[in-house]
């Protein structure tokens, strides 16, 4: 049986009929008094499997009008029905939401189980700020769900995403005993002479990378760092002392986004982590959780890129860093440097 239903503003209202018929087998639409209100993407589904047929003015539209017309609605409307149909036919019950849809466990469905998933939808094209992926993210955290970034591709291929916020945390402290070393500042890195102190720092807490024996390399941000934990004093060629300001001066002018990348080494290194180069990854860092010795020295356990609070995400090249971090066994953390730093873990996710 086809029910009928009227086009009213963004939604579809079908008659009482709707209630029995479609919501309490299927789960479709919310009842409104003695009608059901249907979402625009559930409408347009409807009228794909014939189960619904809609007017508009008195004038019944086929699937190509409504979908036109939804189209002039809602901006992106084909990208939530794309995202609607492929949930909805891989056997998942689906509620509207403000970011997409709130999406009911297998099993589950509208008042038997609270939804598991909101689901944000997004193209391939479109730019993703930081602010709101964190808005989003606080959203579901408020409520107890998860995140899912479902990102319609040109060729209307889904793919998803999880984004939640993550609390890293390792074994390694800083607690050396060593007396204050002086370090040179070279090119873009600076150099440790003394043997003693290049063996403490880099076999007792992986700093710096040795060059020959008894001499040790330090990365821009290692040498800031340890700078600041009074650990190095750092000279100029002309034997001249920087303080922070003026090495960190030099450094983001080495690297622009130096002072971004030395908050997050900081962070890391404050809750017992060991961040080293992730060049080879294409990323800021590779991290590892805990440390005894060099010789014993495993794979990282995750990538960390460190990103202004301003940043604004292109969807391609996040794809590309997930892609790549799945591709060795390691998640993909993204560091927020603001007033704080924070850390997002956005990993690929089967539904």
């Amino acid at each position: 049986m086809t029910l009928s239903g009227k086009l009213i503003e963004n939604s579809v209202m079908i008659h009482e009929n709707g209630v029995e018929e479609l919501h309490r087998t299927s789960f479709y639409g919310r009842p409104r008094d003695n009608a059901l209100e249907l979402s625009l993407p559930e409408s347009a589904f409807l009228i794909y499997v014939d189960k619904i047929k809609v007017e508009l003015d008195g004038i019944e539209l086929d699937f190509r009008q409504f979908f036109m017309k939804a189209s002039s609605l809602v901006k992106n409307f084909e990208l939530f029905y794309i995202v609607y149909k492929d949930l909805r036919e891989r056997g998942y019950f689906i509620q509207p939401a403000a970011m997409g849809f709130r999406v009911y466990p297998r099993g589950g469905h509208p008042g038997k189980t609270p939804a598991q998933f909101f689901v944000f939808v997004t193209s391939e094209r479109m730019p993703l700020a930081l602010s709101d992926l964190k808005k989003h993210i606080d959203t579901v955290d408020n409520l107890k769900k998860r995140l899912v970034l479902a990102i319609v591709d040109e060729e209307s291929d889904i793919t998803f995403y999880e984004a939640k916020r993550t609390y890293p945390s390792g074994t390694c402290k800083i607690d050396l005993n060593i007396s204050l070393s002086t370090t040179s500042f070279l090119e873009d890195r600076c150099m440790i002479w003394d043997s003693s102190t290049s063996n403490e720092l880099h076999n007792g807490r992986f700093f710096g990378k040795p060059m020959d024996e008894g001499l040790l390399q330090l990365s821009l941000v290692e040498s800031s760092y340890l700078m600041n934990k009074g650990i190095i004093e750092i000279e100029n060629r002309h034997n001249e002392k920087l303080d922070f300001t003026k090495f960190s001066g030099i450094a983001s002018r080495i690297e622009s986004d130096f002072m971004t990348k030395y908050k997050v080494y900081e962070a890391l290194r404050n809750r017992g982590l060991i961040p080293k180069t992730g060049f080879k990854f294409g990323t800021h860092f590779r991290v590892y959780r805990s440390f005894e010795k060099v010789s014993d020295i495993k794979h990282s356990d995750f990538l960390v890129h460190a990103i202004e609070h301003d940043h604004i995400f292109s969807l391609l090249q996040l794809s590309r860093a997930v892609r790549l971090a799945n591709s060795v066994r390691k998640e993909m953390i993204y560091a927020s440097a603001g007033s704080e730093v924070d850390f997002f873990v956005i990993g690929r996710m089967r539904l």
